[in-house]
């Protein structure tokens, strides 16, 4: 029987519509494989990974050193290194991918109808996955696990800052694919560094099924507003920390610095710091002074600027702009709320839809901030750094959406599928 990835193309395609092209056709021989045969790629991957690991760290060291040329900041150069620590971190990451259940082929429902008729719906891959993103090199293994777990190809346009370490990871991946009997051409790093490339892919609708960009909100809003291949949109996260009047002080200071401080440059980290009136006295002086010795700023409104003396705190007088900033730095916004109802309001205002956590040791507090709140992930009493694939139990995610259409959250594998009907009758007609 002839592969559907062995058909070949007419030759007069670019660069960027022949790699669609064969990832389409590699879809194609992906969507019937059981479980065992892409487990075992992925385990191959894994074992790639940690055996080529010098290879690849020495390629994102050439990253490393062209963005300390460029200036960039130490907020996107963390996002960019890879160390053999967290190479292994990632090999062990696309391992658990194995280990969960495949979504394909899952009953989402089914009945026998009146007449007979058996209905199931059934979920199937997406197709062709398109992934364009930022300086962080791990996404490339995360994208290319997830969706080869979930029966899809996989077309990865990182940024140019990352073109090595991701063209190195790419090639261990591919070998390691390619060796375990599947197409290669699942997994393409998408040609091109120039953002011809990018706008040839946004615009790869009927080759491409579905586009996830992962980043900035410059990047994001390209994306939405330039593509014409669906795209599943993941937000930036201008994440909140309220803490309430009735609250544990040892457990709040616990929980903002963990949500801020932990790892900066990431979108689940807290960016606002928001404190109920009654509470700001008590709990102030120690969280600035905590936030202080983490090395953190504070853009403080009016209230919180008034706590400066007598604390070690770094503090800043806050602008509107920083109401709406995802810092991804040791910087924090703060103000003084009026009451809960006021701190949901600040919320709904300037959040971007990710993730905000309440304090609290009051029960109606923490019923009533879950239930107005409207975000992917509402957190009581823990830290908002929770929202992620791996610490939900999804495995490695593909991002986290923002939106509200198909997708909501962390994204795991059931959410890299689709669904379709199967009606099986004997001899049914209408």
């Amino acid at each position: 029987m002839t592969s559907l990835s062995s058909v070949t193309p007419y030759d007069n395609m670019s660069p960027v519509t022949r790699a669609a092209y064969r990832a389409k056709a590699a879809a194609a021989d992906l969507a019937p494989l059981p479980r065992a045969a892409k487990d075992d790629a992925l385990l191959a991957i894994a074992d790639a990974l940690e055996v080529r690991t010098s290879e690849i760290v020495e390629a994102n060291a050439v990253d490393i050193e062209r963005a300390r040329e460029a200036g960039t900041s130490d907020a996107i150069i963390d996002r960019l290194t890879l160390t053999p620590e967290r190479v292994r971190a990632i090999a062990a990451d696309v391992r658990q991918v194995a280990s969960l259940p495949d979504p394909v082929g899952e009953v989402v429902r089914g009945s026998t109808l009146p007449n007979g008729i058996d209905l199931r719906q059934v979920r199937v891959p997406l197709g062709v996955v398109g992934i364009i993103y930022e300086a962080r090199p791990n996404v490339t293994v995360d994208g290319a696990a997830l969706c080869l777990k979930s029966g899809n190809a996989v077309l990865l346009r990182g940024s140019s800052s990352a073109y090595s370490s991701n063209t190195a990871l790419v090639k261990v991946i591919r070998d390691a694919v390619g060796g375990s009997g599947l197409p290669a051409d699942a997994v393409q790093l998408v040609p091109g560094e120039s953002r011809d490339s990018v706008q040839e892919l946004m615009r790869a609708r009927g080759m491409v099924d579905v586009l996830i960009p992962r980043g900035g909100a410059s990047l994001i809003r390209t994306v939405v507003e330039g593509s014409t291949v669906p795209v599943i949109e993941t937000g930036t996260g201008n994440c909140h920390v309220y803490v309430d009047a009735e609250t544990d002080l040892d457990m709040a200071v616990h929980i903002l610095l963990n949500s801020k401080a932990q790892r900066p440059s990431v979108c689940n980290a807290a960016e606002t710091l928001l404190v109920h009136r009654d509470i700001a006295d008590a709990f102030l002086p120690r969280a600035l002074d905590a936030l202080a010795e983490a090395g953190v700023t504070v853009h403080g409104d009016e209230r919180v600027v008034g706590y400066a003396d007598g604390t070690k705190a770094t503090i800043v007088p806050a602008t509107a702009e920083d109401w709406e900033t995802e810092y991804l730095s040791y910087d924090i916004a703060a103000a003084v709320v009026e009451s809960l109802d006021a701190a949901v309001a600040h919320i709904r205002l300037w959040s971007s839809g990710h993730t905000e956590a309440i304090v609290t040791t009051s029960q109606a507090a923490a019923r009533r901030f879950t239930q107005l709140v409207d975000s992917t992930t509402v957190a009581v009493n823990a830290s908002t750094r929770f929202t992620d694939g791996g610490e939900f139990g999804f495995g490695a995610e593909i991002g986290i959406s923002t939106q509200k259409l198909h997708a909501r959250g962390p994204m795991g594998l059931p959410e890299l599928t689709s669904t379709k009907y199967i009606v099986t009758g004997d001899g049914h007609t209408r």
